[in-house]
């Protein structure tokens, strides 16, 4: 990759800024793409953005930022986004600094004489030439001292198009349309890319594809995300519509997956609402949050029992002398899995007297059946 310095005046950066949430971040006269596809959506906090205003006030060194040169002198920001941002921000009165009295001052508030040492401070830029490969090498480098680059960040860059432009819009920004229709359904923070991962996840294990790369690599000259739009909000209104009653355990479950598998049955949400608290309410079950798969598919395997501690265990061992009811052969305690005499789905109770000891292969066997 070639490397060239620059000296970049403040006010001309700041020319032509235009901040769109359909059309991007541009300044330096619209030739510079502040958030490319492969930025993250991470932004500075208060104190942050002050500490750049402070920094350039000062007349400081500001870290170097890095910009990758294109076609007819148009430029994509390697590295420098919230800097940019905050200087931009800063100018067009989006947020104040406090001076050393604590007094507030925005950007029309300052003396002409501190107005034009900042529009004319001078900003080093490193112009970067080079492949695409290249680009996102350099990116990931100079990013490794600052927030961690996510996986999902890294699968944007690399299948940069129309598919992953438009699906960022959906979940991949504050307040996005995922957020709103369904945030209490998903893991994580849309800016970090959680809700774009997981939909994404859902919706290659649909088409029966093993990586998220591969769908995207798939999908990546998309006209639109449409369709992956549709899909998720699919999934959300069959939640909503079949578990009537909102709890926390229902956060962060694979309803992709129950949705591909039960969303054609019908069920009697009333009857469905009355199993899962009545389930709720059962102390025996540790794992809550499997009762939503379970109530579907009737899989014990989808709930976590309260397992016998170790007294109850000694005491069913040593009430056995060390011999397992089902093979009848003598194993140490190490060597037996403790297990519910009485079923717990035939209303078995996890006490020391409802506890048998089994030898690890017949409990594995009774588990099979």
């Amino acid at each position: 990759m070639d490397i060239e310095e620059k000296k970049i005046k403040v006010c001309d950066l700041i020319a032509g800024y235009e901040n769109d949430p359909d059309t991007g971040v541009r300044a330096y006269n619209g030739c510079l793409d502040v958030r490319p596809p492969y930025q993250r959506e991470f932004r500075y906090d208060d104190k942050q953005k002050e500490a750049v205003i402070h920094t350039i006030l000062k007349g400081f060194p500001l870290n170097i930022m890095y910009w990758s040169v294109e076609e007819n002198e148009n430029y994509e920001m390697i590295d420098g986004q919230q800097r940019t941002l905050s200087i931009c921000e800063y100018v067009q009165h989006d947020f104040h600094i406090k001076d050393e009295q604590g007094h507030k001052r925005y950007f029309n508030s300052l003396t002409d004489e501190d107005k034009t040492k900042f529009l004319n401070y001078e900003l080093t830029v490193y112009f970067c030439k080079g492949t695409d490969k290249e680009k996102l090498d350099w990116f990931r480098v100079i990013n490794i001292a600052g927030e961690r680059l996510l996986d999902q960040e890294l699968l944007n860059a690399i299948y940069t198009g129309t598919f992953v432009t438009d699906a960022r819009k959906y979940f991949s920004k504050d307040k996005c349309p995922a957020y709103k229709n369904g945030s209490d359904l998903l893991m994580g923070v849309a800016r970090e890319q959680s809700y774009l991962a997981t939909i994404l996840s859902w919706a290659a294990r649909k088409e029966g594809i093993k990586d998220v790369s591969e769908y995207m690599s798939k999908h990546k000259d998309d006209v639109n995300a449409s369709k992956l739009w549709a899909y998720f909000s699919a999934i959300v209104t069959w939640v909503r519509t079949t578990f009537t009653v909102y709890r926390k355990e229902m956060k962060g479950l694979d309803w992709g997956l129950l949705y591909d598998n039960y969303h054609e049955n019908i069920f009697d949400t009333a009857q469905l609402e009355q199993r899962i608290h009545d389930l709720m309410e059962d102390d025996e079950i540790m794992k809550k949050s499997g009762i939503y798969s379970y109530v579907l598919s009737g899989d014990l395997r989808d709930l976590s029992f309260r397992t016998f501690d170790k007294k109850q265990k000694r005491e069913a061992y040593e009430r056995q002398q060390g011999i397992c009811p089902h093979c009848g052969k003598h194993f140490e305690l190490e060597e037996m899995e403790g297990d519910h005499i009485t079923p717990w789905a035939e209303g078995g109770v996890t006490t020391a007297e409802n506890c048998q000891m089994l030898c690890k292969e017949c409990n594995r066997r009774k588990g099979n059946r």
